[in-house]
Protein backbone atom coordinates (compact mmCIF):
# COMPACT_ATOMS: atom_id res chain seq x y z
CA UNK A 1 0.00 0.00 0.00
CA UNK A 2 3.30 2.42 1.15
CA UNK A 3 4.48 1.70 -2.63
CA UNK A 4 1.30 2.30 -4.06
CA UNK A 5 0.87 5.76 -2.64
CA UNK A 6 5.07 6.37 -3.37
CA UNK A 7 4.21 5.80 -7.23
CA UNK A 8 1.48 8.00 -7.32
CA UNK A 9 2.76 11.11 -5.62
CA UNK A 10 5.66 10.28 -7.67
CA UNK A 11 3.35 10.23 -11.05
CA UNK A 12 1.55 13.38 -9.88
CA UNK A 13 4.68 15.10 -9.36
CA UNK A 14 6.06 14.15 -12.48
CA UNK A 15 2.75 15.36 -14.33
CA UNK A 16 3.44 19.21 -13.51
CA UNK A 17 6.76 18.83 -14.81
CA UNK A 18 6.74 16.76 -18.12
CA UNK A 19 4.76 17.19 -21.14
CA UNK A 20 1.23 14.85 -21.88
CA UNK A 21 3.77 12.65 -23.94
CA UNK A 22 5.23 11.43 -21.22
CA UNK A 23 2.93 11.71 -19.00
CA UNK A 24 0.84 8.59 -20.85
CA UNK A 25 4.10 6.52 -21.00
CA UNK A 26 4.10 7.39 -17.23
CA UNK A 27 0.72 6.13 -16.73
CA UNK A 28 0.90 2.91 -18.92
CA UNK A 29 3.82 2.35 -16.85
CA UNK A 30 2.21 2.75 -13.90
CA UNK A 31 -0.66 0.22 -15.36
CA UNK A 32 1.63 -2.42 -16.20
CA UNK A 33 3.79 -1.96 -12.63
CA UNK A 34 0.24 -2.17 -11.21
CA UNK A 35 -0.76 -5.43 -13.18
CA UNK A 36 2.50 -6.74 -12.22
CA UNK A 37 1.75 -5.56 -8.71
CA UNK A 38 -1.37 -8.04 -8.85
CA UNK A 39 0.03 -10.58 -10.34
CA UNK A 40 2.74 -10.44 -6.84
CA UNK A 41 0.14 -10.09 -5.15
CA UNK A 42 -1.79 -13.29 -6.33
CA UNK A 43 1.07 -14.99 -6.04
CA UNK A 44 2.11 -13.91 -2.89
CA UNK A 45 -1.51 -15.15 -1.64
CA UNK A 46 -0.43 -18.26 -3.18
CA UNK A 47 2.72 -18.60 -2.15
CA UNK A 48 1.14 -18.34 1.76
CA UNK A 49 -1.31 -20.96 1.14
CA UNK A 50 1.49 -22.91 0.17
CA UNK A 51 3.75 -21.90 3.11
CA UNK A 52 0.76 -23.04 5.39
CA UNK A 53 0.55 -26.05 3.52
CA UNK A 54 4.00 -27.25 3.52
CA UNK A 55 4.09 -25.49 7.22
CA UNK A 56 1.18 -28.44 8.42
CA UNK A 57 3.11 -31.17 6.30
CA UNK A 58 6.40 -29.61 8.04
CA UNK A 59 4.76 -29.84 11.36
CA UNK A 60 3.20 -33.51 10.35
CA UNK A 61 6.63 -34.81 9.20
CA UNK A 62 8.38 -33.38 12.65
CA UNK A 63 5.54 -35.22 14.40
CA UNK A 64 6.13 -38.49 12.50
CA UNK A 65 9.81 -38.07 12.71
CA UNK A 66 9.13 -37.58 16.79
CA UNK A 67 7.28 -40.95 16.93
CA UNK A 68 9.74 -42.40 14.76
CA UNK A 69 12.59 -41.47 17.02
CA UNK A 70 10.17 -42.84 19.89
CA UNK A 71 9.95 -46.06 18.25
CA UNK A 72 13.44 -46.49 16.93
CA UNK A 73 14.14 -45.98 20.58
CA UNK A 74 11.73 -48.28 21.73
CA UNK A 75 12.98 -50.48 18.69
CA UNK A 76 16.66 -50.21 19.46
CA UNK A 77 15.97 -50.98 22.93
CA UNK A 78 13.71 -54.52 21.61
CA UNK A 79 16.53 -55.30 19.81
CA UNK A 80 19.02 -54.92 22.38
CA UNK A 81 16.88 -56.92 24.70
CA UNK A 82 16.16 -59.83 21.82
CA UNK A 83 19.91 -59.45 21.15
CA UNK A 84 21.19 -60.51 24.77
CA UNK A 85 18.22 -62.94 24.88
CA UNK A 86 19.87 -64.02 21.81
CA UNK A 87 23.33 -64.16 23.04
CA UNK A 88 22.29 -66.46 26.43
CA UNK A 89 20.51 -68.76 23.89
CA UNK A 90 23.27 -69.05 22.01
CA UNK A 91 24.77 -69.34 24.89
CA UNK A 92 22.78 -71.99 26.78
CA UNK A 93 22.44 -74.30 23.34
CA UNK A 94 26.51 -74.30 23.29
CA UNK A 95 26.51 -75.45 27.05
CA UNK A 96 23.38 -77.69 26.11
CA UNK A 97 25.25 -78.95 22.92
CA UNK A 98 28.45 -79.64 25.21
CA UNK A 99 26.33 -81.74 27.94
CA UNK A 100 24.51 -83.13 25.22
CA UNK A 101 27.96 -84.70 23.68
CA UNK A 102 28.95 -85.83 27.36
CA UNK A 103 25.38 -87.32 27.62
CA UNK A 104 25.87 -88.98 24.90
CA UNK A 105 29.33 -90.65 25.47
CA UNK A 106 27.84 -91.48 28.66
CA UNK A 107 24.62 -92.73 27.09
CA UNK A 108 26.18 -94.81 24.34
CA UNK A 109 28.12 -96.57 27.70
CA UNK A 110 24.60 -97.15 29.39
CA UNK A 111 23.06 -98.07 25.97
CA UNK A 112 25.83 -101.04 25.83
CA UNK A 113 24.85 -102.15 29.82
CA UNK A 114 21.08 -101.34 29.24
CA UNK A 115 21.62 -103.32 26.02
CA UNK A 116 23.55 -106.21 27.84
CA UNK A 117 20.67 -106.26 30.35
CA UNK A 118 18.17 -106.34 28.20
CA UNK A 119 19.41 -109.47 25.96
CA UNK A 120 19.92 -111.00 29.05
CA UNK A 121 16.19 -110.52 30.26
CA UNK A 122 14.97 -111.31 26.90
CA UNK A 123 17.03 -114.88 27.00
CA UNK A 124 15.81 -115.41 30.57
CA UNK A 125 12.04 -114.24 29.08
CA UNK A 126 12.26 -116.65 26.41
CA UNK A 127 13.23 -119.71 28.65
CA UNK A 128 10.27 -118.64 30.94
CA UNK A 129 8.30 -118.66 27.99
CA UNK A 130 9.38 -121.86 26.64
CA UNK A 131 8.82 -123.22 30.01
CA UNK A 132 5.30 -121.39 30.22
CA UNK A 133 4.29 -123.02 27.19
CA UNK A 134 5.68 -126.55 28.03
CA UNK A 135 3.40 -125.72 30.99
CA UNK A 136 0.53 -124.68 29.00
CA UNK A 137 0.92 -128.11 27.01
CA UNK A 138 1.17 -130.34 29.93
CA UNK A 139 -2.47 -128.66 31.67
CA UNK A 140 -4.11 -129.00 28.04
CA UNK A 141 -2.97 -132.42 28.14
CA UNK A 142 -3.78 -132.97 32.24
CA UNK A 143 -7.12 -131.36 31.46
CA UNK A 144 -7.91 -134.07 28.77
CA UNK A 145 -6.97 -136.81 30.87
CA UNK A 146 -9.11 -134.88 33.64
CA UNK A 147 -11.85 -134.70 31.15
CA UNK A 148 -11.89 -138.44 30.62
CA UNK A 149 -11.12 -139.66 34.10
CA UNK A 150 -14.19 -137.24 35.17
CA UNK A 151 -16.13 -139.05 32.26
CA UNK A 152 -15.14 -142.34 33.31
CA UNK A 153 -15.43 -141.42 37.01
CA UNK A 154 -19.29 -140.76 36.35
CA UNK A 155 -19.69 -143.92 34.77
CA UNK A 156 -18.04 -146.01 37.40
CA UNK A 157 -20.27 -143.85 39.92
CA UNK A 158 -23.10 -144.67 37.87
CA UNK A 159 -22.25 -147.95 37.81
CA UNK A 160 -21.60 -148.29 41.62
CA UNK A 161 -24.79 -146.65 41.72
CA UNK A 162 -26.86 -149.54 39.66
CA UNK A 163 -24.86 -152.27 41.92
CA UNK A 164 -25.70 -150.98 45.00
CA UNK A 165 -29.49 -150.97 43.95
CA UNK A 166 -29.19 -153.92 42.66
CA UNK A 167 -27.96 -154.98 46.30
CA UNK A 168 -30.59 -153.32 47.99
CA UNK A 169 -33.34 -154.54 46.15
CA UNK A 170 -31.52 -158.06 46.54
CA UNK A 171 -31.26 -157.65 49.90
CA UNK A 172 -35.06 -156.81 50.22
CA UNK A 173 -35.80 -159.63 48.41
CA UNK A 174 -33.64 -161.82 50.70
CA UNK A 175 -35.09 -160.80 53.44
CA UNK A 176 -38.61 -161.55 52.42
CA UNK A 177 -37.63 -164.69 51.45
CA UNK A 178 -36.30 -165.29 54.84
CA UNK A 179 -38.67 -163.07 57.05
CA UNK A 180 -39.43 -166.55 59.25
CA UNK A 181 -36.21 -167.38 60.50
CA UNK A 182 -35.75 -163.80 61.29
CA UNK A 183 -36.38 -164.54 65.36
CA UNK A 184 -34.12 -168.05 64.62
CA UNK A 185 -30.41 -166.69 64.64
CA UNK A 186 -31.04 -165.11 61.36
CA UNK A 187 -29.58 -161.55 60.82
CA UNK A 188 -29.33 -159.62 57.77
CA UNK A 189 -26.75 -156.77 56.92
CA UNK A 190 -26.00 -154.38 54.04
CA UNK A 191 -22.35 -153.02 54.89
CA UNK A 192 -19.46 -151.73 52.59
CA UNK A 193 -21.77 -152.71 49.14
CA UNK A 194 -21.72 -156.20 50.31
CA UNK A 195 -25.02 -158.58 51.97
CA UNK A 196 -24.15 -160.71 54.86
CA UNK A 197 -26.26 -163.10 56.03
CA UNK A 198 -25.70 -164.55 58.97
CA UNK A 199 -26.96 -167.87 60.13
CA UNK A 200 -26.40 -168.76 63.59
CA UNK A 201 -24.94 -172.40 64.41
CA UNK A 202 -27.81 -173.62 66.31
CA UNK A 203 -30.16 -172.95 63.32
CA UNK A 204 -27.97 -175.37 61.33
CA UNK A 205 -26.06 -177.69 63.31
CA UNK A 206 -26.29 -179.91 66.65
CA UNK A 207 -23.09 -179.29 68.66
CA UNK A 208 -19.67 -180.19 66.48
CA UNK A 209 -21.65 -181.63 63.70
CA UNK A 210 -21.00 -180.36 60.38
CA UNK A 211 -24.23 -181.96 59.20
CA UNK A 212 -27.20 -179.81 58.03
CA UNK A 213 -30.60 -179.39 60.17
CA UNK A 214 -33.95 -179.82 58.52
CA UNK A 215 -34.83 -175.91 59.83
CA UNK A 216 -31.55 -174.71 58.70
CA UNK A 217 -31.87 -176.64 55.25
CA UNK A 218 -35.21 -174.54 54.75
CA UNK A 219 -33.63 -171.46 55.12
CA UNK A 220 -30.45 -172.08 53.08
CA UNK A 221 -32.85 -173.50 50.13
CA UNK A 222 -34.82 -170.06 50.46
CA UNK A 223 -31.86 -168.10 50.29
CA UNK A 224 -31.02 -170.33 47.05
CA UNK A 225 -33.63 -169.35 45.69
CA UNK A 226 -33.75 -165.75 45.95
CA UNK A 227 -29.88 -165.72 44.50
CA UNK A 228 -30.25 -168.52 41.89
CA UNK A 229 -30.81 -166.11 39.06
CA UNK A 230 -28.38 -163.15 39.82
CA UNK A 231 -25.43 -164.52 37.51
CA UNK A 232 -23.32 -161.05 38.16
CA UNK A 233 -23.01 -162.13 42.34
CA UNK A 234 -19.89 -163.84 44.22
CA UNK A 235 -20.87 -165.51 47.19
CA UNK A 236 -18.51 -166.53 50.17
CA UNK A 237 -19.73 -169.36 52.48
CA UNK A 238 -17.69 -168.54 55.77
CA UNK A 239 -17.60 -170.87 58.83
CA UNK A 240 -16.94 -169.57 62.41
CA UNK A 241 -16.53 -171.39 65.53
CA UNK A 242 -16.23 -170.52 69.15
CA UNK A 243 -13.33 -170.68 71.37
CA UNK A 244 -14.11 -173.93 73.05
CA UNK A 245 -11.71 -176.55 71.68
CA UNK A 246 -12.73 -179.84 70.15
CA UNK A 247 -11.45 -183.31 71.95
CA UNK A 248 -11.61 -185.53 68.98
CA UNK A 249 -9.35 -187.77 67.13
CA UNK A 250 -11.23 -188.11 64.15
CA UNK A 251 -12.56 -184.97 61.48
CA UNK A 252 -13.02 -182.43 62.26
CA UNK A 253 -10.03 -182.42 64.45
CA UNK A 254 -10.23 -178.78 65.61
CA UNK A 255 -12.49 -175.64 65.21
CA UNK A 256 -10.67 -174.32 61.88
CA UNK A 257 -11.77 -177.69 60.11
CA UNK A 258 -15.15 -178.20 61.57
CA UNK A 259 -15.36 -174.25 60.39
CA UNK A 260 -14.38 -175.22 57.30
CA UNK A 261 -16.89 -178.75 56.65
CA UNK A 262 -19.88 -176.46 58.31
CA UNK A 263 -19.06 -173.99 55.33
CA UNK A 264 -19.15 -176.78 52.39
CA UNK A 265 -21.87 -178.50 53.99
CA UNK A 266 -23.92 -175.34 53.21
CA UNK A 267 -22.35 -174.55 49.89
CA UNK A 268 -23.40 -178.19 48.44
CA UNK A 269 -27.16 -177.65 49.88
CA UNK A 270 -27.53 -174.28 47.88
CA UNK A 271 -26.02 -175.90 44.69
CA UNK A 272 -28.08 -179.06 45.31
CA UNK A 273 -31.20 -176.95 45.64
CA UNK A 274 -31.18 -173.99 42.74
CA UNK A 275 -29.68 -173.45 39.92
CA UNK A 276 -27.03 -171.69 41.17
CA UNK A 277 -23.58 -171.44 39.45
CA UNK A 278 -20.82 -173.55 41.69
CA UNK A 279 -18.24 -171.14 40.25
CA UNK A 280 -20.33 -167.60 42.03
CA UNK A 281 -19.83 -169.93 45.48
CA UNK A 282 -16.74 -170.12 47.66
CA UNK A 283 -16.26 -172.09 51.36
CA UNK A 284 -14.33 -170.81 53.95
CA UNK A 285 -12.88 -171.78 57.24
CA UNK A 286 -12.38 -169.00 59.60
CA UNK A 287 -12.24 -171.11 62.61
CA UNK A 288 -12.78 -168.54 66.01
CA UNK A 289 -10.35 -165.68 65.09
CA UNK A 290 -12.91 -163.73 63.76
CA UNK A 291 -15.75 -163.43 67.00
CA UNK A 292 -18.43 -160.81 66.54
CA UNK A 293 -20.13 -161.20 70.24
CA UNK A 294 -18.86 -161.84 73.86
CA UNK A 295 -21.11 -164.14 73.98
CA UNK A 296 -19.88 -167.69 72.40
CA UNK A 297 -23.47 -168.78 71.13
CA UNK A 298 -23.50 -165.71 68.25
CA UNK A 299 -19.32 -166.38 67.43
CA UNK A 300 -20.84 -170.32 66.30
CA UNK A 301 -22.25 -169.02 62.74
CA UNK A 302 -22.15 -169.62 59.07
CA UNK A 303 -21.96 -166.06 57.25
CA UNK A 304 -23.26 -165.91 53.83
CA UNK A 305 -21.30 -162.68 52.41
CA UNK A 306 -22.80 -161.91 48.88
CA UNK A 307 -20.77 -159.61 46.45
CA UNK A 308 -21.59 -158.02 43.19
CA UNK A 309 -19.00 -159.05 40.66
CA UNK A 310 -16.95 -155.51 40.25
CA UNK A 311 -15.01 -157.34 37.23
CA UNK A 312 -16.61 -154.43 35.17
CA UNK A 313 -15.33 -151.82 37.58
CA UNK A 314 -11.96 -153.19 37.51
CA UNK A 315 -11.66 -152.83 33.50
CA UNK A 316 -12.94 -149.88 33.71
CA UNK A 317 -10.66 -148.80 36.20
CA UNK A 318 -7.86 -150.69 34.42
CA UNK A 319 -8.82 -148.38 31.47
CA UNK A 320 -9.85 -151.56 29.42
Amino acid sequence: MKLQLSILALVCSLAACVPAKKYNELLEREKNCNEELNKYKASSIENEGKAKDLQVTVDQLRKEVTNLKKDTLELGSNLRFLQSQYDMAVAQNEAYEQKLDQLRIKGAKESATYQADIDSKNQELQRKEDALNTLENELIAKEKLLLEREERLAELEELIKRKDDAMKQLKNRVSSALTGFENKGLTIVEKDGRIYVSLEAKLLFASGSTTVETEGKKALVDLSKVLENEKDLEIIVEGHTDTDKLASSSHPKNNWELSVLRATAVVEIMIANSKMDPAQLMAAGRGEFHPVDADKAKNRRIEVIISPNLNELYQMLDGK
